[in-house]
């Protein structure tokens, strides 16, 4: 069973940038879709963004799109969300998911704790 653990979450300046990692636990990790979840306070978790499990193929919700880089690297079995161009309503909790498949699916098996970013001026 994957373990994933999330760090680089903090506090920032609206136009600002931070990249959160994501260490999985798993030496299959090649094997797996990643991606980015995000929680606000009072609103459901939503989707932020993913990658195949080749790193090939990343997609990301319209309101991060053109803002935020995922990428992956499989020899350290981390996946990163770079987030540039910061805005107040990206402050929540910040999950990272997993799937043992291609693509990542639409309600992952496998979560980390989360990571807290806030924008703030």
């Amino acid at each position: 069973q994957v373990q994933l653990v999330e760090s680089g979450g903090g506090l920032v300046q609206p136009g600002g940038s931070l990249r959160l990692s994501c260490a999985a636990s798993e030496r299959t990790f090649s094997r797996y879709a990643m991606g980015w979840f995000r929680q606000a306070p009072g609103k459901e978790r939503e989707f932020v963004a993913a990658v195949n499990w080749s790193g090939g193929s990343p997609y990301y919700a319209d309101s991060v799109k053109g803002r935020f880089t995922i990428s992956r690297d499989n020899a350290k079995n981390t996946v990163y969300l770079q987030m540039n161009s910061l805005k107040l309503e990206d402050t929540a909790i910040y999950y990272c998911a997993a799937d043992r498949s291609v693509l990542l699916t639409t309600t992952p098996h496998y979560w980390g704790q989360g990571t807290q970013v806030t924008v703030s001026s």
